[in-house]
């Protein structure tokens, strides 16, 4: 199988000069190629990644256009092999139609591939085309390396993140089943009876952030001040990008370690977006990231993971007696007794019970 690896890397002077020099004659080669699709299509004409690349060549022997022979010349090549997956994304509307790069988003990276092992890990540095040796923060063993995405955040880090091969283990867990239902308050309530706090991090840091932005907004644009501060934006942005994850990468490991088979609600996330109320709660607890980490890490290690539809009335029904309470559907009812049982239920443990139940029983059918 294959995973990504992210490590941050420190190049000096010069290999930042030339990082930088990649980004701009990728883009400047996605671009032109993208301007040239478009035009093909108006005329009537299809034309695809051969045709892209013939003008790349081109391009490379004219004199205007000498720099291009400086960079990385497979990452130039990938700069179209990416344009080519977004059209046949849109076109299997998958996504929307690719749009033009631009020097000003502050987020940039380019894409090369390993080949004769021209990209390897030595000591404390990383072999690149082009670059040769850059300083790495390595925090875990890689495998065997297929390509590398060099990134730059709007920070000023530089990033590389590296896709490998690997042999997952299936890893020994307790054998426990159980299920799960996400919420806004509590991130998640399982069947037993364990409830796991939201850490509300996008929420905590509101304040600084907001203070952050208002200065930002003052400063003159185009000025040194102005993109200072907003590096420092962009810092506050990254711890709470970073906190978060660092929660849900702990949260799916304990619960894969624990439990051989997990039931989730099939949530519609981007439907639940479209609630003004609710859609930045929504955002800041990441309940699609969460999900989509137990699922590739159940395919890791050999767990089971079961998405109960989303019409299915979790919330609704009593776990004990299956008696169906209409008056649920309001978010702001948290206890409620059964009429039937006389049961007094937490909404949200009540609802993971039930996912579990349901889960289970489509397992066996």
């Amino acid at each position: 199988m294959r995973k990504g690896i992210k490590f941050r890397i420190y190049p000096n002077r010069k290999q930042r000069n030339l990082i930088n020099q990649t980004f701009g004659c990728c883009r400047l080669i996605y671009n032109r190629g993208l301007a040239m699709r478009n035009e093909a299509y108006e005329n009537g004409k299809k034309i695809g990644y051969t045709q892209t690349s013939a003008m790349l060549t081109e391009l490379k022997r004219g004199e205007d256009f000498s720099f291009l022979k400086v960079v990385d010349s497979i990452a130039l090549q990938q700069s179209l092999r990416d344009l080519d997956r977004g059209f046949v994304n849109f076109f299997k509307k998958r996504a929307a139609h690719p749009i033009f790069k631009s020097k000003r988003n502050c987020h940039q990276s380019y894409r090369t591939v390993n080949q004769r092992e021209n990209i390897r890990i030595v000591g404390r540095y990383i072999k690149l085309p082009k670059l040769g040796f850059v300083k790495i923060r390595q925090s875990m063993e890689v495998g065997k390396i297929n390509n590398v995405t060099i990134e730059h955040t709007p920070t000023g880090k530089y990033f590389a993140v590296l896709n490998v091969e690997f042999e997952p283990e299936s890893r020994k867990n307790n054998g426990g089943v159980i299920g799960i239902d996400v919420g806004i308050k509590e991130f998640y309530s399982d069947s037993n009876g364990n409830i796991q706090p939201n850490p509300k991090y996008l929420e905590r840091s509101m304040r600084k952030l907001t203070r952050e932005q208002r200065r930002l907004s003052r400063k003159q644009k185009g000025s040194n001040n102005r993109n200072k501060q907003r590096v420092k934006v962009a810092l506050v942005h990254e711890k709470i990008t970073n906190q978060r994850n660092d929660f849900l990468q702990k949260q799916s490991t304990m619960l894969i370690r624990e439990n051989q088979t997990i039931c989730i609600e099939e949530l519609k996330v981007r439907n639940m977006m479209r609630n003004h109320k609710l859609a930045q709660r929504i955002a800041s607890a990441s309940w699609g990231k969460f999900f989509d980490m137990l699922i590739y890490k159940s395919v890791w290690y050999g767990n089971k993971i079961v998405k109960v539809p989303t019409m299915y009335p979790s919330s609704q029904m009593c776990s004990c007696c299956g008696y169906k309470n209409p008056l649920i559907k309001n978010l702001a009812v948290r206890v409620w007794e059964c009429p039937n049982c006389h049961t007094v239920h937490n909404r949200d443990t009540n609802a993971s019970i039930n996912i579990l139940k349901k889960g289970l029983q489509m397992q066996l059918t």
